[in-house]
């Protein structure tokens, strides 16, 4: 696997895990009872850098396991192709 490869799939499952990670521990001000005229699912206070901070960690957890996974042989490519790639044409 080349740096660029494993750069770009960390990317992408850094990405997807920013997506779970926000909703965590937001409140929103409908919830308190704040800002009468505001959007209720506005959140009070975002904490974004503890969600970057996590989302780094989980992705980074994420991503040894699979390329530990990938390096050891456990998964080939040509398997995944076979059973998840494109149909093959007669």
């Amino acid at each position: 696997m080349s740096i660029t490869t494993a750069l770009a799939i960390y990317f992408l499952i850094w990405w997807l895990t920013l997506f779970a990670v926000l909703p965590f521990g937001m409140s929103r001000q409908a919830e308190e009872g704040h800002a009468p005229g505001s959007d209720p699912g506005a959140p009070i206070a975002h904490v974004m850098w503890r969600k970057v901070g996590w989302t780094t960690l989980v992705a980074s957890v994420v991503f040894a396991v699979l390329a530990a996974i990938y390096m050891s042989g456990v998964l080939r490519l040509d398997w995944l192709i076979e059973h998840f790639g494109p149909p093959r044409r007669i």
